[in-house]
């Protein structure tokens, strides 16, 4: 049985050695990945938005007056309002409850229906956020773009996985974080040019904007090919096989099609797919998900998107020059992302992991450092060589979460569940993710105002934390067929391996 095991698995991957990269797949992945810009754009404008006169005279007065008191107001504290906070991470606590539906329509209408779901979420979201002047008006709207959020970023990193080859899944599924990275950018270029915008309205601008990434996912998503896994899953079987065969560009699909048959009529068993997900041989990807998304979280650099012309600012930058230095981490989120694009599928996903935490922690020990002994509550002591230090070490931690927690948070929770918890794990994932998102955003001004410099500790604490984790309990899944991740991966690996026995009895849990 052994040696049979052995010659199928090499069997399954002298098939899969011959799927061709086609056009087809290119061309889908890279529409389906505009939820990634979206989501970045989301993730980055509020924070230049809740910065601008505009915005703050309009619908949060006492902050804006609080603003224009240096002389009483600690530089930690000046924008430290629930309120407005609650601007920034309502749309989280939207997308994790709305996540949970998505989970349905991803299983029940497939990948491409719940895209155009996503779509339609976002589009509405930005008309009401741009378009009306009442603030509950605006609320809703960015509880429409929670929803889109929740729906696109269930969707995409699992379509991203299930239609890429193998010897390619990691860089294509990095496309969402790609474009996330990229929809940071440009909401931090955009921000820059309207807070420049004379009579205050800039901040329309800003939001309104989110129209362009809203569309693109819209259209992509009537012109995609649905994933062979969700037709074969909803038992579109033709289809399926006829799908597989162009996205791979041979008619040599027979043992993926299989694997891929085989994981749907397990996942048809499945009556309650999140009490499957509690299954002893689920814990391991379920751990290990979960973990990665409150460490992702965690690092600390949601709090430097959500809010850095805010947080560039409070270390001591003028208005424009925390504009100008946003602008300059977003440009390098984009291109550090790029590179772990190249380099994911080539030196793992554990080296890129491990690597990184070594690089977040000095740089956010440096700033740490500077802030400590330069920044005080009413003043603003950084000297222009300082200055450029703190950015520079902002901009080695950015590169650093780029090129590894930021796209392998997402794409190893996508690969590594089996298809009849993917969906469900899939959603878990992104709720753990978007809870954490709203943690931050909500608590994050709090906590500058209370920790001020030592605000850079706590997350290093985590980054050392995580790292440690990576270095024991995340196992390697570069070049594993995503269908084939419990024989290759979970049971050879010295300590998940143990949750791979169904006839373990040590806590009666099967």
């Amino acid at each position: 049985m052994a040696k049979q095991g052995s010659l199928d698995s090499a069997s399954t991957a002298e098939d899969r050695v011959e799927a061709k990269i086609t056009p087809i797949v290119i061309f889908s992945c890279v529409l389906a990945s505009t939820g990634g810009l979206m989501f970045g754009y989301e993730v980055a404008i509020s924070g230049g938005v809740t910065a601008m006169p505009g915005f703050l005279k309009k619908f949060y007065p006492d902050v804006y007056a609080s603003t224009q008191k240096l002389n009483t107001n600690s530089n930690y504290c000046k924008y430290n309002n629930q309120s407005l906070q609650l601007f920034t991470s309502l749309l989280y606590l939207a997308a994790l409850v709305a996540t949970f539906f998505a989970s349905y329509t991803t299983k029940r209408l497939g990948r491409k229906k719940t895209m155009l779901i996503a779509g339609v979420f976002f589009i509405v979201g930005t008309v009401l956020n741009a378009a009306f002047h009442d603030l509950a008006l605006v609320i809703i709207g960015r509880i429409l773009l929670g929803c889109g959020i929740g729906f696109g970023n269930q969707v995409v990193p699992l379509f991203l996985s299930e239609i890429a080859p193998t010897r390619i899944r990691g860089g294509l599924n990095i496309l969402f974080q790609l474009n996330a990275t990229i929809g940071i950018l440009l909401a931090t270029l955009v921000n820059y040019g309207a807070a420049k915008i004379k009579g205050g309205w800039g901040w329309r601008l800003s939001l309104g904007l989110a129209g362009v990434p809203a569309l693109m996912l819209t259209l992509g998503s009537l012109i995609v090919v649905d994933t062979p896994n969700s037709l074969i899953q909803r038992g579109k079987l033709d289809e399926g096989r006829s799908v597989l065969k162009k996205i791979r560009g041979t008619e040599n699909i027979e043992t993926e099609f299989a694997e891929i048959v085989e994981a749907s009529r397990a996942a048809e068993e499945i009556k309650n797919p999140f009490r499957n997900l509690l299954k002893r041989k689920n814990r391991p990807p379920l751990v290990i998900a979960i973990a990665m998304q409150v460490f992702q979280q965690f690092t600390g650099i949601n709090a430097i998107f959500f809010y850095a012309p805010i947080l560039f600012a409070s270390m001591g930058f003028g208005n424009n020059a925390s504009l100008y230095a946003a602008v300059i981490t977003g440009a390098v989120n984009v291109l550090a992302t790029i590179v772990s694009v190249f380099l994911v599928d080539k030196v793992g996903r554990r080296m890129l992991l491990l690597e990184a935490g070594i690089q977040m922690f000095l740089s956010q020990i440096v700033v740490a450092i500077v802030l400590a002994l330069k920044v005080k509550d009413h003043s603003n002591n950084l000297s222009y060589g300082l200055s450029i230090l703190v950015v520079v070490m902002v901009c080695t931690f950015v590169s650093a979460f780029a090129w590894s927690w930021g796209p392998i948070g997402w794409l190893i929770p996508s690969e590594t569940f089996p298809l009849e918890a993917r969906s469900a794990g899939q959603s878990v994932t992104v709720c753990v993710n978007m809870l954490c998102c709203f943690v931050i955003g909500q608590v994050f001004l709090l906590m500058l105002c209370s920790l001020k410099y030592a605000i850079f500790l706590f997350f290093s604490a985590w980054v050392l934390l995580m790292s440690l984790f990576v270095l024991f309990l995340i196992p390697e899944t570069k070049n594993v067929p995503i269908e084939e991740m419990t024989e290759r991966v979970w049971k050879k690996h010295w300590f998940w391996k143990r949750y791979m026995d169904d006839h373990y009895e040590g806590d009666g849990v099967k």
